[in-house]
């Protein structure tokens, strides 16, 4: 197998799309984001890398929370909204027309159309050059009742998305089972 050497870059699939929300100046905002994840378990953390110049991080800082809001597949157009214009000059949830509500924390806005909302305090914020990265504890999981099983978030129910870089630049839902977690690679064990 012949390898090329393409230089040091941001090269990680699958890149889950969520809508991060933070109050800025008391008004809500969401901003579109894909490079997340979930960073521990005791007690469960989650990471965002938010950009110093982005309008969501100015509410994230101010407040010291933030929410994770997975959107569905159907939410695509609204979630790449938010993606691209900026709260400083448009009101992104009348634009959109989200209906916003809060949870234990006053000041983590979240979305209702989201069937995976995830309400986080900030708990280090580090300057990684061209984005802060966020790490949040959260402090709650707010979930669309249609969406769960056995209690759970089914991601067959909701149908979150991914971001896939360019070249391809588009946003994809959630693919095709090609193997059972912990029982696949069973053949291997002796």
């Amino acid at each position: 197998m012949s390898k090329v050497a393409i230089g040091a870059r941001t090269v990680l699939y699958p890149l889950p799309t969520v809508l991060a929300g933070a109050n800025v100046d008391g008004k809500p905002n969401f901003s579109a984001y894909a490079w997340c994840g979930i960073a521990g378990s005791k007690p469960p953390m989650i990471t965002v890398a938010f950009q110093h110049h982005r309008h969501t991080l100015k509410g994230v800082k101010q407040n010291g929370t933030f929410s994770v809001n997975v959107p569905s597949a159907d939410l695509v157009k609204e979630t790449d909204y938010c993606g691209i214009v900026s709260g400083r000059d448009t009101d992104k949830v009348a634009d959109c027309e989200f209906d916003v509500f809060y949870g234990k924390l006053s000041t983590a806005p979240m979305i209702g159309q989201c069937p995976v909302n995830l309400e986080c305090r900030v708990v280090h914020s580090l300057n990684l050059g061209s984005h802060d990265l966020i790490v949040g504890q959260i402090e709650e999981v707010y979930a669309t009742e249609s969406c769960l099983t056995d209690g759970r978030p089914d991601t067959t129910k909701f149908r979150p998305f991914l971001w896939a870089m360019p070249p391809v630049n588009r946003y994809c839902e959630f693919g095709e089972p090609v193997g059972e977690a912990f029982s696949t690679g069973k053949k291997f064990k002796k």
